[in-house]
């Protein structure tokens, strides 16, 4: 049993492709394609309306003689929904878009209108432009006149701009809120600045110590120094409160003073010798004499 999709077929030895016999084919052979509409457009004979995307069994073939820089145009054929009517539109490849050409007429295309009549209004103004070197002329000066004025509302908007980046709105609507006390305005500031307190991290501080050194003189008596190595040492930290710093240095320094005082003996109070007194001694010594 042979196969249904024959792939290798079997040529004989004597095969000679030249004497297979070639249909004549038509130079401009029509080919049936499946398309869709379009643009919209209506019939002319019935009056039916044939919609943009609706899908038709067309034939297509080649417009002779015609061509756009060497880009092949073509014609396409269709039948009207209603009454059969055929309907022939080509495509336009300057324009990247198809014509119509017989048996129905084109919808009003609004942008498409617009479009070409800005072309057009632009083209006859280049045009001008070029003939009347007076029309130039006023062209420039206008075009230098938008751009200054333009310059200068640009100015105006940033300062603008900046007149309103210094108002505060959020801080003249809370000023100026009626639902909320001055009492509640208050509490929540301090709220905010608690808040804030709370996320500054402080560093550890260090332990400083410092050496007090002191000399102390007292009078009628013989100086007593405080030698550096005798100095009490003491460490002050900035932890402690400082009427307690104060109160053991003081204490620490004078340790030693009082230990000295207990020590010496007590020495006869010397009365003091007024001017009348040694006048009277000075009297007496002349008269023993």
């Amino acid at each position: 049993m042979s196969e249904r999709k024959v792939l290798n077929k079997y040529y004989p030895p004597d095969f000679d492709p030249s004497k297979i016999p070639r249909m004549k084919l038509p130079k401009n052979r029509q080919y049936t394609v499946r398309l869709m509409a379009p643009f919209n457009m209506r019939c002319k004979t019935c009056g039916e309306y044939i919609y943009k995307g609706k899908k038709f069994n067309a034939r297509k073939e080649d417009v002779e003689n015609d061509d756009y820089l060497g880009i092949r145009i073509y014609r396409f054929y269709i039948k009207c929904t209603r009454c059969l009517q055929e309907i022939s539109f080509k495509t336009d490849p300057k324009n990247t878009d198809y014509e119509i050409e017989a048996g129905a007429t084109r919808n009003f295309m609004a942008l498409k209108l617009a479009e070409e009549q800005a072309i057009r209004e632009e083209e006859e103004a280049k045009e001008e432009e070029a003939s009347n070197p007076m029309k130039l002329l006023e062209n420039r000066t206008k075009q230098s006149k938008n751009e200054i004025e333009l310059l200068e509302s640009l100015e105006e908007l940033k300062d603008l701009n900046r007149r309103q980046e210094t108002v505060d709105y959020d801080s003249m609507l809370l000023a100026y809120d009626s639902t909320i006390s001055q009492r509640e305005r208050e509490e929540k500031l301090q709220q905010l600045d608690d808040e804030y307190v709370k996320t500054i991290k402080f560093q550890n501080s260090q332990k400083r110590k410092v050496v007090v050194e002191e000399e102390i003189i007292e009078e009628d008596e013989p100086e007593v120094k405080v030698s550096k190595s005798e100095t009490p040492k003491t460490e002050i930290t900035f932890n402690e409160p400082r009427i307690q710093k104060k109160a053991v240095s003081a204490r620490k320094m004078l340790s030693g003073l009082v230990k000295l005082k207990k020590d010496e003996p007590k020495k006869e109070e010397k009365p003091q010798s007024s001017g009348l007194s040694l006048l009277g001694a000075y009297s007496d010594s002349e008269n023993s004499e």
